[in-house]
């Protein structure tokens, strides 16, 4: 309109050109109506709008709990919304999760203006070049903040270099190792696979690098400014850095200063081992001795089967490796859904893997020798007996960065082992921010990236971010069968007393997954009884970790079950398998 002014800030000037209230996934997502019941199944009659909204969506929070509760949300209040906001959705009338958004210390222009008026190096200050961390760099300085990302390791951090990809480039190795064994049932002779470990991680290694590549010129392209050194606070929004050499010697720089007007800390976390049992680095190994290697042990224990314990196992398995899994808990991956840890179980178990739950075993029993490492374990009241193997493999977990990193020089408070932040990342300490695993959660770096996306979006002063709803974020684990998952699991919900009813499906039922000759698992989705929520979607199965998008997607937009399987699923897909088990949830799947 002519003469109307213009938004002095980047998120006021998007706002107004795209026409929304907020930005994205920063707002509430709330765009699209929802569709009647009826529209979506004819013939049959739905609950009345009204009295659905009457009943507390039990999967989201607050209401309900986050699948795994952050550690970071203990003793810190979000402020309360102001006047005319409290209890008012911005969104269209058929939202029912998204409170009011948290409104940032600032307005959006006073904000920027300050910024960029004042005698600071930077507006922002980015400690630590992981998946958070770097998406918190460039997602401000597309906001129209002056950025500095500072790291003494590469960027793209433990993710990047020591975890998700260069597991992930083994894990894709080994699947393709089994298929190799297999291609008589496609009509091809092959002969059996041989595998040069050297070679393949090689390969890993060079994906590691295309990555890093990549990510390197994505500093230049948001213009971000990379201090290379190891960071430290001095005080809340000052940071010291021993900067490296010019050949890369960490220290040979000096140091520099660096003063922001806010700061993120995301330092991300490291393996832990259990007490009493440090790895050596030869016979006792943490996941980033393995990704470090070049050849395969002959055989291998796994200690730990969660997320990380059940990929290597299943990587090791499936190229040669005799290995023996042992977990302390009575099920394999215990944060998924039973029926989940039931066939990951039983697959593993049938491939040939020895897999020991509710394992106990006195780590002073654990001997590394020259060639081998022997402990003498058994399951929980039962007798022990003696194993060995060329590599004991620890998979027990991360431990948060938090230590040297001059949390001691501000008000930021730190409680069992993890900092607290508020829901838009805050600390105790005004412009300070933390993300990541340092704040504890879920420990993934997709949610590390998101929670740096929304403070990135605070600092800048976009006042329509709401906190992130961890129920909504999805889990993948890349073991053969895949297992992906977003939201309660079964037990949750019978733990929380929410009725709920649940519709299955196995990939047998499915074309595509019969074609490509993998049929094992199945997808699951539990839904409210009373308000037709989507309570959790689960799938165990091939290429689960994509299908698990949808899901994602269901999720953001509060679709219903009926709503999932009313949208056409091209055939034959694999994608077919989560809307028959969305209309299994009423009954009504197609080919199963």
């Amino acid at each position: 309109m002519a003469g109307a002014a213009t938004p002095r800030s980047t998120v006021a000037r998007l706002n107004s050109l795209s026409g929304r209230q907020g930005i994205g996934r920063y707002g509430s997502g709330c765009r699209i109506p929802r569709r009647s019941k009826q529209d979506s199944v004819p013939g049959r009659q739905r609950p009345s709008q009204q009295a659905r909204r009457a009943v507390p969506p039990l999967s989201r929070t607050p209401v309900g709990c986050a699948v795994r509760d952050p550690a970071r949300t203990i003793g810190l209040d979000d402020p309360p919304a102001p006047p005319g906001l409290s209890g008012v959705h911005r969104c269209r009338p058929r939202c029912r999760r998204c409170g009011p958004p948290l409104e940032p210390p600032e307005p959006s222009g006073a904000r920027l203006t300050m910024a960029v008026g004042s005698s600071n190096d930077f507006d922002l200050i980015v400690l630590g070049a992981g998946t958070g961390g770097y998406s918190a760099a460039f997602r401000a300085a597309q906001l129209g903040l002056k950025v500095a990302l500072v790291d003494e390791d590469k960027i793209g951090g433990t993710c990047l270099h020591r975890g998700c990809i260069p597991t992930k480039a083994l894990l894709e190795s080994a699947a393709f190792t089994e298929r190799i064994r297999h291609a008589k049932d496609f009509g091809i002779d092959a002969g059996d696979p041989v595998v040069d470990y050297a070679r393949l991680a090689a390969r890993r290694d060079q994906v590691v690098k295309r990555m890093w590549t990549g990510l390197k010129t994505l500093i230049d392209k948001n213009k971000v400014t990379w201090i290379a050194g190891r960071g430290r606070l001095d005080g809340p929004t000052t940071v010291k850095v021993l900067m490296h050499g010019e050949d890369g010697t960490p220290g040979a720089g000096g140091e520099r200063v660096l003063r922001g007007t806010d700061v993120i800390l995301a330092t991300g976390s490291r393996v832990k081992s259990l007490p009493g049992l440090e790895p050596d680095g030869k016979r006792i190994v943490t996941s980033d001795e393995v990704l470090a290697a070049d050849s395969l042990p002959k055989d291998v224990i796994v200690v730990g089967a969660g997320a990380v314990g059940v990929e290597f196992a299943s990587m090791y398995h499936d190229l040669g490796v005799k290995v023996t899994l042992l977990e302390y808990l009575p099920a394999v991956v215990p944060a998924e859904d039973r029926e989940v840890s039931q066939l990951i179980e039983r697959s593993f178990t049938r491939r040939g893997m020895t897999v020991m739950t509710s394992a106990r075993f006195d780590v002073k029993s654990v001997k590394a020798g020259k060639d081998r490492v022997k402990l003498t374990v058994g399951p929980e009241g039962k007798d022990a007996t003696e194993i060995s193997a060329e590599l004991l493999l620890v998979a027990t977990g991360r431990a948060p960065n938090v230590e040297n990193v001059g949390l001691e020089t501000t008000r930021a408070e730190v409680e069992k082992g993890f900092v607290k932040v508020d829901g838009r990342m805050r600390t105790r300490e005004p412009h300070l921010y933390a993300i990541g695993d340092i704040v504890g959660g879920l420990l993934l770096a997709h949610t590390a990236a998101h929670e740096g996306l929304v403070a990135a979006h605070v600092i800048a002063g976009d006042k329509d971010v709401h906190p992130i709803d961890y129920v909504q974020q999805p889990r993948a684990t890349y073991c053969r069968p895949e297992i992906a998952s977003i939201g309660l699991t079964e037990q949750q919900c019978q733990e929380r007393g929410i009725p709920y009813k649940v519709g299955k499906v196995p990939f047998q039922a499915i074309a595509k997954a019969i074609i490509g000759g993998e049929y094992e698992g199945f997808a699951k989705v539990i839904g409210h009884k009373e308000t037709d929520d989507t309570l959790g979607i689960h799938l165990v199965g091939p290429h689960a970790t994509d299908l698990v998008a949808e899901a994602s997607l269901a999720f953001q937009l509060d679709a219903t079950p009926w709503e999932i399987g009313g949208a056409t699923h091209a055939h034959p897909t694999l994608a077919e398998v989560v809307g028959e088990a969305a209309m299994a949830v009423d009954g009504r799947s197609i080919n199963f």
